[in-house]
């Protein structure tokens, strides 16, 4: 599956963005799918993660409760909603996907090209 991630920017603490991951190729639900994030100098970490179906999520500790992944199996997207961004947020956010019911940054054999997101306060 190819994955496209658009819709990061440069935004000030506290605003909003909607990140979308649009896929082609493949059966999109067959995938989970997740959004990670890498900042200057440190490694890439997850940040959400959702089920096939949509009805399971995770999310890192730090992002838990300002930001939001939803899935569109039709529309073949992900989405990340952001809200109250923080400039801890500024990083590269990539979408990946995997066959496996786990999404780990090892296990997601297709990525997104990634999209800056900046945060200044």
């Amino acid at each position: 599956v190819q994955l496209q991630a658009f819709g990061g920017g440069s935004v000030q603490a506290g605003d909003f963005l909607r990140l979308s991951c649009v896929a082609s190729g493949r059966t999109f639900s067959d995938f989970s799918t997740g959004w990670f994030r890498q900042a200057p100098g440190k490694e890439r970490e997850i940040v959400a993660a959702i089920s096939r179906n949509g009805v399971t999520t995770w999310y890192t500790d730090s992002v838990k409760g300002r930001f939001t992944i939803s899935r569109d199996n039709a529309a073949n997207t992900v989405y990340l909603q952001t809200s109250s961004l923080k400039p801890e947020d500024t990083a590269v956010y990539y979408c990946a996907a995997t066959y496996s019911n786990t999404v780990t940054p090892r296990g997601c054999s297709f990525w997104g090209q990634g999209t800056l997101v900046t945060v200044s306060s």
